[in-house]
């Protein structure tokens, strides 16, 4: 399997994250309580699957191999990305710091919390979306095939020293327990 299959496969857990993500914005909106563990088990999921490894694999392998390829990163889908995945952080960021509140019992921020949460899940759903149908498939046009097997190793390498061992089983295993809870 190539790395952007891999990507593609990691997209599909951090689309159903995005919408549990939503849910539960849509609950602390109406004033309806979420479990702490549940918004902070959502938070390392974006931080560790998301940032970490997912954006990670990216920004340290695909996208430099993708410049040496000749696919500008200033004014191209390059810059783009980077620019979106920091854009996400300062969401995430914002989801943190009101995430802190909430356990403290401040009253307004999980509205806080669920505004940061729909900015982020609605760029990363647009985001995902040009991955998947631009990037992605551009990748594929341009990087030679020697290329793939390094970038499988680095994706490897990330998955077993910035993620560890068995995690993403753990990341799968909280969100199918969220989307019983949530989605169902």
């Amino acid at each position: 399997m190539k790395p952007t299959e891999d990507l593609k496969n990691e997209h599909a857990a951090v689309k159903l994250a995005l919408k549990i993500l939503e849910e539960t914005a849509r609950r602390l909106e109406e004033g309806v309580s979420v479990e702490e563990d549940h918004l902070g088990g959502l938070l390392e999921f974006l931080r560790v699957f998301v940032d970490r490894c997912h954006h990670g694999k990216e920004e340290d392998l695909l996208f430099p191999a993708m410049e040496r390829a000749g696919v500008p990163r200033e004014g191209g889908p390059l810059g783009v990305m980077l620019a979106e995945h920091k854009e996400g952080r300062m969401y995430v960021k914002g989801m943190g710091a009101a995430f802190l509140e909430y356990r403290k019992g401040g009253r307004t921020s999980g509205r806080e919390y669920a505004q940061n949460a729909r900015e982020y899940a609605s760029l990363l759903a647009r985001h995902i979306e040009k991955e998947d149908n631009v990037l992605y498939p551009l990748a594929e046009s341009r990087l030679p095939a020697g290329v793939w097997k390094k970038l499988e190793a680095g994706f490897e390498k990330i998955e077993d020293e910035v993620v560890g061992a068995g995690r993403h089983e753990e990341f799968h295993a909280f969100l199918h327990r969220l989307k019983e809870e949530y989605l169902s």
